[in-house]
C-alpha cells in the first residue's frame, strides 16, 4: 500500500489553552508538538473549535480543539495522554432503497428540520414537495415588520410560522447538546448557503437573524434547482389514510395532494396540527416543558461582569448559561441573545408570547435571555390536550394583563423580587416592539405560582455567578411559553409514527430536537431513512 492509499484517521486534540490575544497559529503548533512527542505523525491540522475560558478575569484564555489527520490510530493510552479523541466521520447518504414510492415524498414544514430533510431528498433525486403554512422569506419579513409596528397579527405568517421556521427570527444559535457527526454536515451546508465561516470554529456558534434570511432563501433555490417544489402559504388541514393505515393523500388549503411518504416537521407551535393528528387517531404523548419570562440587562454590564476590562472586539460579546435545581424542578437561562431584542412571538389571536432575537453583529444595547422553569406533566394533567391548554391559558393571561393589542407585561427586577414597588424601567429599557408597547404589571399575577417562586429563588443564585445579574433595574418581560413542544409523537425503530408506516414525525415539533442544529440533524436522519427504504419516482 503506497503513501497515497493509506487509510487516514482524524483525531481531535482538546483543551489547548492560550491567552486570548495569542495568535491562533500557536494552537496548531502546540498540537503538532504534542503529536510529535507521542510519536504520531499528523497532517492537515486545523482549528476545530474555540471557546472562552474566563474563570480568571486577569487571565482570560481561549481553549482550542485541533483536528489532525494521522496515518495510524494512536493507542487508547496515547490518545488519552494527548487529551484527544477519535473524530467520527459524518454518516454518508445511504443507497436508495428498492421499495416503490407510490406518490410524492412530501415534507410539511420548512423550518430547519424540514429544510434539511427536503435538501437531502432533493440531492438524492426524490424531487420532494414541501408544504409551508407561512410565507416565503421576503413576504414573511414584511409581515413580521408590519406586525411589530402595528400589532396586526397574521396567524399563518409570523415569528413562529414561515420560511426558516421559528429559529429564523431568534439568534440563529447553533449550540446543541447532541453530539452527532451529522452536525458537521449541517454546519457545512449552512456555510455553503451563506452563513459565516465562524460557525465552524466557535464553541457557541450563531448565524444571526439578518444572515439566516439569506441562508433560507439559498436553500429554497437549491431544492427547486434539483427538481423539488415548495408551496408557501399552504396549510396542512387533514390527512387521509388507507385501510392499511398509511397516509395516501393530504388535504391542504390549496387542495388535495397525493402522498407516498410524509415527513412531518411542523415545529413546536402547530397546535392545530397536533389536534388534527389526534382526531385521526395518531398517538401523541404529553411531555415536560418550561415556561418563564425574558430578562434584559445592558450588554456592557454583562460583558464587564464576565470579562472585566478585556478586549470585547477579540472575545465577542459576553454570553452565559445559568441553572439552578431544587428537587425535580429547575430554573435556567435559555436562548441567551447578546446585543439583541425581545420580540413578540405570538401565533394565535389573544395570546402574548415573547422570544429573543439578535442579528449577527449582536450590537444592540441590551442582552436578553429566557429564564424558564420546569413544567412537569403532573402540573397540567399529563395529556396533550391539557399541555396545549396550559400554554394557551398562560399566553391569554399575559395578553390581558398588558391590556391587549400585543403589548407585553413588564416588571423591573426590584419589583419582581419584592425589594421595590411600582418602579418603571429607567437605565435599562425594554426592547419589546421597539420599547413602545408594554405595560407595567405584577408578573406574580401572570406566571403560575411555582414558576414565579422558582424564578425568585433562582435570581439570587445567578447573582452569585454573575455580579449585577439581579440588579434592581433589570427588566423582565412575559411570557415565554414556547421553549419546546409540549407533546411528543412517538416513533418506531424505523422512525415512523406508531401505526402509520409512511408518516415520519421529525424535529422539534415531534419532540425529537431542541434548537436549529438538532432539528436539522433529525431532518437528515429521517430523510436518510426514507432514502434507504424507497426508490425515487422516475
Amino acid at each position: 500500500m503506497n503513501e497515497q492509499t493509506k487509510k487516514r484517521h482524524s483525531i481531535i486534540l482538546r483543551d489547548i489553552s492560550l491567552p486570548y490575544k495569542a495568535p491562533m497559529q500557536e494552537a496548531l503548533d502546540q498540537a503538532m508538538g504534542k503529536l510529535k512527542k507521542a510519536g504520531v505523525r499528523g497532517e492537515n491540522l486545523y482549528i476545530f473549535r474555540r471557546s472562552v475560558d474566563a474563570r480568571k478575569k486577569e487571565d482570560i484564555r481561549f481553549l482550542y480543539s485541533v483536528c489532525a489527520q494521522v496515518d495510524r490510530l494512536p493507542s487508547e493510552g496515547t490518545l488519552k495522554r494527548l487529551g484527544g479523541a477519535l473524530r467520527a466521520s459524518a454518516e454518508q447518504i445511504p443507497a436508495c432503497g428498492r421499495r416503490v414510492l407510490f406518490g410524492r415524498a412530501v415534507v410539511v414544514g420548512f423550518g430547519p428540520c424540514g429544510m434539511f430533510a427536503a435538501l437531502a431528498l432533493a440531492r438524492a433525486g426524490y424531487h420532494p414537495l414541501v408544504l409551508e403554512r407561512g410565507s416565503c422569506v421576503a413576504k414573511r419579513k414584511e409581515k413580521v415588520d408590519f406586525f411589530k409596528k402595528t400589532g396586526f397579527l397574521d396567524t399563518e405568517t409570523n415569528i413562529q410560522f414561515g420560511a426558516g421556521g421559528a429559529g429564523t427570527f431568534s439568534d440563529g444559535k447553533l449550540v446543541t447538546r447532541v453530539n452527532d457527526p451529522l452536525g458537521g454536515v449541517v454546519f457545512d451546508t449552512l456555510v455553503e448557503f451563506g452563513a459565516p465561516e465562524s460557525i465552524k470554529l466557535l464553541a457557541k456558534p450563531h448565524v444571526g437573524t439578518d444572515k439566516l434570511l439569506g441562508v433560507v432563501e439559498n436553500a429554497d433555490r437549491e431544492i427547486r434547482a434539483l427538481g423539488g417544489e415548495i408551496l408557501y402559504d399552504t396549510k396542512l388541514l387533514d390527512i387521509k389514510r388507507g385501510a392499511d393505515g398509511r397516509v395516501c393523500s393530504l388535504l391542504t388549503s390549496k387542495g388535495e395532494i397525493e402522498c407516498g411518504v410524509l415527513i412531518l416537521a411542523v415545529g413546536h407551535s402547530a397546535r392545530d396540527t397536533y389536534e388534527m393528528l389526534m382526531s385521526r387517531d395518531l398517538l401523541l404523548e404529553a411531555k415536560d416543558f418550561s415556561v418563564g419570562a425574558r430578562v434584559e440587562h445592558l450588554q456592557e454590564d454583562i460583558d464587564y461582569a464576565l470579562y472585566g476590562d478585556a478586549d470585547i472586539s477579540i472575545l465577542g460579546h459576553g454570553e452565559y448559561t445559568l441553572s439552578h435545581r431544587e428537587g425535580s424542578r429547575g430554573v435556567y437561562s435559555f436562548c441567551m441573545c447578546p446585543g439583541g431584542e425581545v420580540v413578540c412571538a405570538s401565533s394565535e389571536e389573544g395570546g402574548l408570547v415573547v422570544n429573543g432575537m439578535s442579528n449577527f453583529a449582536r450590537d444592540g444595547r441590551n442582552a436578553n435571555a429566557a429564564i424558564a422553569v420546569s413544567v412537569l406533566k403532573e402540573d397540567y394533567g399529563a395529556t396533550p390536550q391539557k399541555a396545549i391548554a396550559y400554554q394557551r391559558a398562560l399566553e391569554k393571561r399575559a395578553f390581558e394583563a398588558a391590556g391587549g393589542g400585543y403589548k407585553a407585561p413588564v416588571q423591573t427586577m426590584g419589583d419582581f423580587l419584592g425589594e421595590t414597588k411600582g418602579t418603571a424601567p429607567s437605565r435599562i429599557t425594554p426592547t419589546f416592539r421597539d420599547g413602545a408597547h408594554y405595560e407595567l404589571c405584577d408578573l406574580s399575577a401572570v406566571l403560575p405560582p411555582h414558576v414565579f417562586e422558582m424564578m425568585k429563588r433562582g435570581f439570587p443564585v445567578f447573582e452569585k455567578k454573575i455580579k449585577g445579574y439581579a440588579c434592581a433595574d433589570a427588566v423582565l418581560t412575559g411570557v415565554e411559553t414556547r421553549t419546546s413542544a409540549p407533546v411528543r409523537i412517538p416513533r418506531t425503530e424505523t422512525l415512523t409514527a406508531v401505526g402509520c408506516t409512511n408518516l415520519y414525525p421529525a424535529g422539534e415539533g415531534a419532540g425529537y430536537a431542541g434548537g436549529i442544529t438538532s432539528a436539522a440533524i433529525d431532518g437528515l436522519k429521517v430523510a436518510y431513512r426514507v432514502i434507504s427504504e424507497y426508490s425515487p419516482n422516475k
